[in-house]
């Protein structure tokens, strides 16, 4: 009887295993983040602003729409705004870049970090429009705030 009983649990123990864990992919859609990668400023006076996304989901994300007010310093830099047009993958990360037209405080104070080889931090507030897999589009809150330092040997570039 002693065997049997021994039999029975391992029976229900193997069961309860084995009903844990061939469940598939569990479906997670979390808030993406993103900051600059890299900020270069052109002969004209623009920006190219590397945005890295990154996506938290289990899933792959289609992101779009993006416009997040940035700031430099303590200055406004405008709004970047664009259309990212990439998919990435789970728990991924993708650049997109912009050409923005900083506000003429914003090109001051990066002028000035830039001649004085010292850094300087950013804020970013805004929003990033994605779609998850087989999902409805919906807008995501960013808020971010770091600081780009020169890089060495390539005037004009921050990261």
């Amino acid at each position: 009887m002693g065997r049997f009983k021994t039999l029975i649990l391992m029976a229900a123990t193997a069961f309860l295993l084995a009903s844990c864990g061939g469940g598939g992919m569990v479906r997670r859609v979390s808030e993406p983040a993103a900051g600059i990668q890299q900020l270069t400023v052109r002969a004209d006076g623009s920006w190219s602003v590397d945005v890295r996304i990154n996506n938290f989901s289990s899933i792959p994300m289609r992101f779009d729409a993006i416009s997040l007010a940035m700031s430099l310093g303590s200055e406004q830099a405008g709004t970047l705004q664009g259309n990212a047009g990439i998919s990435i993958g789970p728990e991924s990360a993708d650049v997109v870049t912009l050409t923005h037209s900083p506000t003429p405080a914003a090109r001051i104070a990066m002028a000035d970090a830039l001649a004085g080889q010292r850094s300087i931090g950013y804020a970013l507030k805004g929003t990033v429009n994605a779609t998850p897999e087989e999902g409805n589009p919906r807008e995501y809150p960013i808020e971010r705030t770091s600081s780009l330092s020169p890089v060495p040997g390539l005037p004009g570039v921050m990261r």
